[in-house]
Order: structure tokens, then sequence, then C-alpha cells
């Protein structure tokens, strides 16, 4: 039996017995303990060793399938449905004189992020908007309390807003984060005017925040504006080093090789994209395989920019690649993660030029079973790129093209059996819609609308994903290192709030079945084509895990796969670039150093690439989320600008969410949610049922629930924040929230709270029930 470890331990810290703990006494330990309780400190805490560490692992995992302890920041574990005991917060706002902080990492899905009020010691004033802070957490009455406990090192990310002025002559910087309520008082603007989009810092102390200007970025409503906006708010780099810059000229004028590399140029291989793709980074080619051993079977190949021939490990591109992570795509940009000088020209597969690529030989069977693969070094030409709807119509007849029969033809065959096998694995199929934001050339907004899906998407994505597990499987084969993309089976936790609210639909949900990608989809056959099937999907959504890159295999649940790792986009994600490195080593594919000794000799994975596998997984899966975030924003800033000119019409709206404040509602076929305040629903009491995500009216019976279709009036809409306001069309309420914009004085805005609004602040709860 292993001794209890003689550490340091606070007073108030309980004593643990030595073994083997049981699963009380490990929340116990995780809910008293004053420092982030890791694995590492639950196993130091009770003397755990060798096999045992072993153990514990298993046992927290269960744990947090059935729902007791949740995984948080910095791998920390805490109690299931609360905040870390002790977590990195975000000083955001403050509320006359106490502060409020939001968690620096908030990645539960579907629910907001708590707001925490600041309980600060010792003298007063110390804190200030802006800063981070590493504090210990409590439940106090219906909400969470922070107490400090040590102040950390301010990050880059300064108060981002617009500069506004009022009737009486003050400027104050309006926030374009929806999670900062209140505007600062500006006290030093420099040069910037009413109506430009700043960056400031946070100066002062509780009660008297105030804000310096330390950067102008100019109109908010210019173009590129919108997504400038997401790229200062989030950190994302956007402006290359020269010394990344000038690496990439040198890299670019590398030689092919096309003596050392397997010449397809002879091949009709065709790269299908939307039609606003700014690169092309793969292209496919497919025939009916003449081996007698494979009837009615076919041969495929997947062609992927080499782009690990020129980004190497170590070098400058590298370097700025992995800071980056992945490429952003924003309606009116690209923040690319390459330079230009590869990421829209070497490295895109353009028509009639040469590059060099990554070949994926795919052998299909009659059943679309991949039986066989091998990846090459190649040099190939790209007959064509082709939009999607381009070659949809080609194939259904409404639109002529030469590539009918050379390329088009044999791709939907062997398409036919792929989708064929994707049938039978039965992935998770939750189709949702896309919001696509179409700009003219000067960046005005022509439309908003939702991408429609083609069996054109639908063939990429089969070629693709058989693509990714051939390249996972061709490297354990190897026994060589692979970055996996990794989707976990859902935790109880989301299970049972799924359960409870398909309850709310009388559709039963077993909880002690064995969960597949096929039980949700069964659901969603049950489902039909009613009226509530796409709520049932974002829930069913919802109800996931979020997918990551690690170097540990745990399969991806919702593609049905057991391994599986992103290969097809080199130029726009960095983990594809390491299994090409990986594929490279492992198959012997590196080629002739270059002349240039400024870059590196190597193509294949680095030793430094190999031990930091675990680290940059978990760096470049939170850029990847950091990138999402963004890119949402963006669009709903869009749609928001696009329905700015439509405040005061009736539009028909969909419920997304519901809390005990009031609801959020999207307009159908935009996106873009906007809340209706409990506050602006007449003198009517509402409680709040939490299991079925819905508000009731106590008098009335009126029940406004998740899913539920209905016109609202279009109250306001902020294109800078992104923000949308309803309000009951037959329920007139004040418009113009608490700030109103004076029409004959652009850049003026009248402050207070409209008279005829209740205040609901600390009787929220008569609400409630």
């Amino acid at each position: 039996m292993a001794s209890t470890p003689k550490s340091k331990t606070p007073a108030r810290t309980k004593v643990r017995p030595a073994g083997f703990p049981t699963r009380d006494q490990v929340v116990d330990f995780i809910t008293t303990s004053d420092q982030p309780a890791g694995k590492r400190e639950i196993a130091k805490a009770f003397g755990l060793k060798g096999q045992e560490k072993i153990a514990l692992k298993a046992l927290l995992k269960d744990m947090a399938d059935e729902g007791l302890i949740d995984l948080g920041p910095a791998r920390a574990f805490h109690k299931m449905g609360g905040v870390p005991k002790v977590t990195v917060l975000r000083i955001v706002d403050v509320d006359d004189t106490t502060l409020i902080a939001t968690p620096e990492r908030w990645e539960a899905e579907g629910q907001p992020a708590p707001r925490l009020r600041v309980v600060e010691r010792g003298k007063r004033g110390a804190l200030t908007i802006g800063d981070r802070i590493l504090a210990r957490t409590e439940e106090a009455g219906k909400g969470w309390v922070a107490h400090p406990m040590k102040k950390l090192a301010k990050a880059s990310e300064e108060l981002l807003g617009v500069v506004e002025q009022m009737a009486d002559g003050k400027l104050w910087l309006r926030p374009v984060d929806k999670r900062i309520r209140k505007d600062t008082l500006i006290s030093d603007v420099g040069t910037a005017k009413p109506g430009d989009l700043v960056l400031a810092e946070p100066h002062g102390r509780p009660p008297r925040i105030s804000a310096r200007v330390t950067d102008i970025l100019g109109d908010p409503f210019a173009p590129r504006s919108f997504s400038m906006i997401a790229i200062h708010k989030h950190g994302i780099p956007h402006v290359f080093p020269d010394r990344t810059e000038e690496e990439a000229v040198k890299a670019s004028a590398l030689p092919l090789h096309e003596d050392k590399r397997e010449d397809l140029r002879h091949l009709p291989i065709v790269a299908i994209d939307p039609v606003d793709a700014r690169d092309h980074d793969d292209a496919v080619w497919a025939t009916p395989d003449e081996d007698e051993g494979n009837v009615g079977g076919y041969k495929a190949i997947v062609a992927i920019a080499d782009v690990s021939y020129y980004v190497r490990p170590g070098s400058a591109l590298d370097k700025e690649a992995r800071k980056r992570g992945n490429s952003v795509y924003f309606p009116d940009q690209v923040v690319p993660m390459l330079p230009h000088e590869l990421s829209s020209d070497m490295c895109s597969l353009r028509a009639g030029q040469d590059r060099a690529a990554m070949a994926c030989h795919l052998t299909i069977n009659a059943n679309g079973k991949v039986t066989a693969w091998r990846f090459t070094r190649a040099v190939i030409r790209v007959v064509a790129v082709l939009a999607y709807e381009d070659a949809q119509a080609a194939i259904d007849g409404t639109k002529s093209n030469d590539l009918l029969e050379p390329a088009l033809k044999p791709l939907w065959a062997c398409w036919a059996l792929l989708r064929k096998a994707r049938e039978a694995r039965d992935p998770l199929a939750l189709d949702l819609p896309e919001r696509r934001v179409v700009l003219d050339e000067f960046g005005k907004i022509v439309s908003v609308a939702v991408r429609e899906r083609l069996d054109a998407h639908m063939l990429i994505e089969d070629y693709m994903i058989a693509a990714n597990v051939a390249a996972a499987k061709a490297l354990e084969a190897k026994k060589a290192p692979v970055m996996y993309r990794v989707h976990e089976t859902p935790g109880r936790d989301k299970l049972v709030a799924l359960k409870e609210y398909l309850a709310t639909f009388d559709i039963d949900f077993a909880l002690g079945q064995v969960i597949r990608p096929a039980t949700f989809n069964a659901l969603i056959r049950k489902v039909g084509e009613s009226e509530e099937k796409e709520q049932i999907m974002t829930q069913i959504l919802r109800s996931q895990t979020q997918a990551y890159y690690a170097p540990q295999n745990m399969g991806h649940f919702g593609l049905a796969l057991g391994s599986y790792a992103h290969f097809t986009s080199p130029i726009r994600r960095y983990a594809d670039l390491l299994v090409h490195r990986a594929l490279v080593g492992a198959y012997g594919l590196d080629l002739p150093a270059p002349k240039d000794k400024a870059i590196p000799d190597r193509s294949s994975l680095s030793q430094e690439d190999y031990e930091n596998m675990g680290r940059v997984g978990e760096m470049i899966s939170g850029h990847e989320r950091r990138a999402m975030e963004a890119e949402r924003e963006t669009v709903d800033r869009y749609v928001a600008a696009f329905l700015s000119a439509h405040v005061g019409e009736v539009v028909k709206a969909r419920i997304t969410g519901v809390q005990n404040f009031g609801f959020f509602a999207t307009v159908d076929g935009l996106g873009g949610d906007g809340l209706v305040p409990v506050s602006t629903m007449g003198a009517e009491h509402f409680f709040y049922d939490e299991a079925g995500k819905a508000l009731q009216g106590v008098e009335s019976g009126d029940r406004y629930t998740v899913g539920q279709r209905l016109e609202l009036r279009l109250a306001e809409a902020d294109p800078i924040n992104g923000s949308l306001r309803f309000e009951l069309p037959d329920n007139p309420a004040p418009r113009g929230g608490p700030m109103k914009r004076d029409r004959t004085r652009p850049g003026v805005v009248h402050r207070g709270r409209p008279k005829n609004i209740r205040h609901i602040g600390a009787k929220r709860g008569k609400h409630k029930r």
C-alpha cells in the first residue's frame, strides 16, 4: 500500500487516506483543492504509483462519462456543471463598484460563459478591466463569486470598440464584444473621431474606469472592417514577418524534381471547389479497375498539394504556420496559414500548371471498401478547376462540359461505391444549414443565404475521408507517429440533458444503450420531416463532444471510424502538414536537399515535431476553436448589417435558446441570434422551465420553447457587435434599448434606460417560477 506523500498542505485541506481513492474521495479532493486538480495532483495526494496511476486514469475517465467530473482548462478536473474551483478569469466589466469576470476559456457548447463577481481583499481597486487573475471560485446565491489569488501577466488583447459621442459631448468606447455590457468613458481619444474603430487601454480604478485610445483601425463599416474586428479581438496573427515572406519566395523557387516524382500529368485530374475558393489544395481522379481480382471496383487518386516540400521543420515558415494553426476564412478576406506565394500560388493546384503533389492511390472494391492504398510524391497538372455547381450541372445534364466523360462520370461512379460503404458505416448525419455571405466587388453585402447541399459536395467529402483514413492507417502500419483527428463519444452529462430535452417531445432516449452515431440517426429518422426536426438536430449536435488533434488515437465517433487523421488540407491546417511529414519519413519520400542552405534539408518529421506532438495538438486545437469563433462572429456582424435596413419590420423567426431572462431567436434563412428580453414582454410574469427549455406565462399560459416558429419585430440590429434584438409584434415595447442614436446628429448617442422597461435585476427570480 502506498504511503501518504509528505508535502506542504494548506491548513484547511483535508488529510487524505492512503491508498486508492473512492469516487467520493476524488470529488471531495477536487472540490476542496486550492489549486487546479489534474491527474498528477490527485495521484500525488493519494500517494499513487505505477499501476495505480494507470487505474486512476481509467477511474477519472469513468467518472467523467458518469457525469461526476469534467475536464476544464489546464487539464484540471472540476465538479460537473460548475466553474472550476480554481481557474483563470478575465475581468470584462464593472457593475457599480463590483468587477465582473468571465472564464478565460469556456468550452461548454450552447451555454453562455458565467459572469462572476470579483471579491477583492485588502486594498480596493488593485484590479481593472482587462486584467487576468487566478481565482478561487464558489457559488453564492444564484451566481458565482471569485476570490483573486494572483494577478497574472496581462494578455496582449486591448479593449476594442467604436468611439461614440454622447449628447453631452463626452466620448465613450462602445465595445464590439457582446460579453462587455457597458461602455467605457474615453479619457484620451488622441486623434480618433466619433465613429472610428479603435484599440484602447483601460485605465483607472473602479468605479472610475476610463479608456485611452492606442490605435485607430478606421471606419468599422469599411470593407474588411468586420473581419478586422474579429482579428484584433481574438489576437489572430494576420501580418507575416519579413523573414517569413522572404523564405516563402525562396521556397517557391525550389525545383520540382520531376524525375524523382511519379508523373501523373497525363491523367485528367480535376479540382472541385466552392465558386469563391481562394486556394485549391486537393484534386481527384478515378477509373474502373481492370484487375481481374477487383471486378466492379475502381482505382482512385486523391492528389494533395505537397506543402511539406516547401514548408520544412524548423524553418521560419514552419514556426509561423504553427503559430497560426490554420487559415481563417472570413466573407471579405482570408487570413492564410502560409504566405500568398505558397498558399495561393505554388501550393495551389491551378489548372494547366505543373504542381508538386502528395498522391494517395486508393483501390476500392465493389462494396465501396478501400482494400489498398499507397502514397507517392508526384507531379500533376490539373485539367480544370470546377465549381461544385458546375460539376453538378454537368452530371445532371443541365450544362455541357468536355470533362463529363473522361473525368466526371468515372468520379461519380466510384463515389457510388464509397457512398455504399458510408451508408453501411452509418456516420452521424446532421444536415444543418450553413450561411453564406455574398459580397460585391466593393465589399458591400449582396445577400445572406443558406448554402445549397449538392451531391458534388458529398462526393468530395467522401474522397477526402477515404484519403484521411488511408493516411492514418498507412502511418499505423509503419508504427510512425500520427496526429489524429479525435472525436470522442458524448459524455453522460450531455446525454442526460439530451434525454430530458427529447422527453419534452415525447421521444424516449435510453441511456443504458451503447451510443453510436446510428443511435442519433435513428432519432432523426423517427422525427421525420416534422417541424421540430431542425431544432432536434441542433440539440443532438450540442450533445456531441468537440473534435480535437492528438497523437493518441481515440477514434472518430461522428464519422464512425476507428482511425482518422487530417491529410487533405495542408495549405490551411498545420495538423495535415505534420501528417504529410510523417508519411514522407515513414515511406522514404524525402527528395534531394535544397542547394540554398537557408532552407532546411529534410521535409520529413523532425525530432522536435515528434517530441512535441501532444503539446502542438493542444495548441492547434485551440487555434481551430479561435478561428471558428472569429468566423462565426464576423458572419453575425454581416447578418446584422444586412438586417439593419429592416429594423421595425416583422420577420419570420425560430427560437434557438431560452433562458430565465428571455429567449433567443434567429431569422429564418439568415441566422444571427437576437434576444427577446422578458422585460419587453409586457406585464406578464414568466417562469422558466429548464428541462423543457421554455418560458411560460403565469396568467396567460403562453409558452415560448426552443424550435418554436413565430413572427417577431426586429427592434435593433447592431453590426458592430453582431447582436440583434427582437420584440413580440403584438406587444409594443420601447425601441432602441439603453442607448438611442440621434439620426439628426451622426455619432451622437443618448444614454439611459427607456422609462417603461421594468428593472428585473434583484427580482428576476420571480420570473423563473
